[in-house]
């Protein structure tokens, strides 16, 4: 068995989201002051690094981390090439069988320069979500911070993929990642009231 890590490493000076809550990790409590042990603190947004959208972080009446299905985000996945997509559509998917797939993974390597948010990413247009959903797809995962451009407000792609039962995992790390199928482990943290979530993300192949 091989395991990959495909999260994104959570360090002082990441990229986050423009606005968004920098990241940050200090030694909170020394050990020079406590006599036994280091005890660090974080202060994070909960959409650092590689993370799960919850459906309250668009919808004001949607689901919270808390309320969702674990199952959604353990079992088989498919990893699929994008690379040089601006958009990921239908017809985009029209050679890929997908039968059986609950769990997509779209590599594009648009994410260049992992030190700096990335100004423009191939993002996933609406029609995908009802197509997916017609092949049992049930969470949508890539290696980009949005499923949506970076300067939408309305946000389509997260309204049609939850419109249609299909989750959100964003800002995946799958440059050393092979096309093909993996098991995918991505489990949120259980905040009550969460919108999002970062997750330890790993890839198993047999």
């Amino acid at each position: 068995m091989r395991i990959f890590d495909v999260s994104r490493r959570m360090e002082n000076g990441m990229p986050v989201w423009p606005g968004d809550t920098a990241f940050q990790y200090e030694i909170s409590w020394p050990m020079e002051e406590s006599e036994s042990v280091n005890v660090g603190s974080l202060t994070l947004s909960t959409h650092t690094g590689t993370h799960v959208d919850a459906p309250f972080h668009f919808d004001q009446d949607g689901k919270r981390i808390i309320e969702l299905d674990l199952s959604l985000y353990i079992g088989p996945a498919r990893v699929i090439d994008m690379i040089g997509k601006e958009s990921i559509g239908p017809a985009d998917l029209n050679d890929i069988d997908l039968a059986g797939c609950k769990r997509v993974l779209f590599r594009t390597l648009a994410w260049v320069n992992p030190s700096k948010f990335p100004e423009k990413i191939p993002h996933i247009e609406p029609d995908l979500a009802p197509f997916l959903a017609s092949k049992g797809v049930k969470l949508v995962g890539l290696d980009v911070p949005s499923v949506d451009p970076i300067d939408s407000k309305e946000l389509p792609a997260h309204h049609s993929l939850n419109k249609n039962g299909i989750h959100i995992l964003e800002s995946l790390t799958l440059d050393n990642i092979k096309p093909g199928d993996y098991e995918l482990i991505a489990l949120p943290l259980p905040l009550v009231e969460g919108d999002g979530s970062p997750v330890r993300a790993i890839l198993r192949q047999w």
